[in-house]
């Protein structure tokens, strides 16, 4: 009797992510991939189905109808020295690059660019095979959380045109995995002024480039584009209670600055947000241990720029 060959099935382990910068929007290149790590991908066309609406035919129902698509997702990345300023250059653009001192880059990324670029990020599981493209991709917003201990990572929300039809080989190829050493949250540095914010005990920022679909009519039911309009972030910081500098902050309406960091041996990355406000917060008691309380300020961009962020790195360019 032959022996049957054990079914392959698609494993998150096996699956690989590849991407390339668009140079017209929802175009795919065919060479320029490179294979970036991931830590989850939810990416993928959607079209919903409509309950057909005619009378007259009775009780049994007729056939429904496809709705136009969607393909708005979340790729959850590692906040590494050398892949995550791909991401960057997705949300922010390209960034002015410089050698620094000793060896090495500095790419410096803005917010508030009129235009951003598009890309296209192939997911793809080896055991079927299947691969498929999401084209059109734009980097919505940049979501990260701030902790004592656990894996960096960054949540960039995407909004993308559509999806190629699943399919056996890559369009992609075989690029080379780019990614570097990971930065660590246990590492993080939250900054004012340029010293240390003490008492710290949970932060988080999200940056938004409040992308407007561009929803025409179209015969593949598809998004004609998207348009960013104001640059937003916002975010959280919790701190135990023991100073009255940023509580007169709160009271006078005095904008501070934040710095938020990280650093592995040569390589760092810092984000900059000159200009935030803090809303006034209880203080409340709620036993006998420390107090603390929690801010959700805003961040502005009079006068500059709402986010700067500088990674260094070996990396030439973007």
């Amino acid at each position: 009797m032959a022996v049957q060959p054990t079914r392959r099935r698609a494993l998150g382990i096996n699956a690989v992510q590849a991407a390339v910068f668009e140079t017209s929007y929802g175009q795919t290149p065919t060479t320029g991939f490179k294979r970036l790590p991931f830590v989850s991908n939810a990416l993928g066309e959607e079209r919903p189905l409509i309950e057909d609406d005619q009378l007259g035919f009775g009780r049994e129902g007729l056939d429904p109808e496809y709705d136009v698509a969607t393909n708005d997702g979340d790729v959850v990345v590692p906040m590494d020295t050398r892949a995550f300023g791909w991401w960057l250059a997705l949300l922010l653009g390209a960034p002015a690059t410089a050698p620094v001192e000793g060896g090495g880059y500095a790419h410096t990324f803005v917010s508030g660019k009129t235009e951003l670029p598009s890309a296209s990020i192939e997911i793809g599981n080896p055991e079927i095979p299947s691969f498929s493209v999401n084209f059109g991709a734009l980097a919505n917003q940049l979501r990260v959380s701030m902790a004592r201990s656990g894996m960096l990572n960054a949540t960039m929300g995407i909004i993308a045109q559509g999806e190629t039809r699943k399919q056996a080989l890559s369009v992609a190829g075989t690029p080379g995995m780019f990614h570097g050493d990971r930065f660590q949250q246990a590492t993080g540095s939250i900054k004012r002024g340029g010293e240390v914010l003490g008492s710290v005990t949970a932060a988080g920022f999200t940056y938004s480039n409040n992308y407007e679909k561009v929803e025409a009519i179209r015969e593949d039911g598809r998004i004609d584009g998207a348009d960013p309009l104001k640059a937003m972030m916002t975010g959280e910081l919790t701190m135990r209670f023991d100073r009255l500098d940023l509580y007169d902050a709160t009271v006078d309406g005095t904008p501070i600055d934040l710095e938020f960091g990280w650093k592995r041996g040569d390589a760092s990355l810092i984000f900059t947000v000159p200009r935030v406000f803090l809303p006034r917060v209880k203080t409340p008691i709620t036993g006998p241990g420390g107090v603390q309380a929690t801010s959700n300020w805003q961040a502005s961009g009079a006068g500059g720029h709402t986010l700067t962020a500088v990674l260094t790195n070996d990396v030439a360019g973007y």
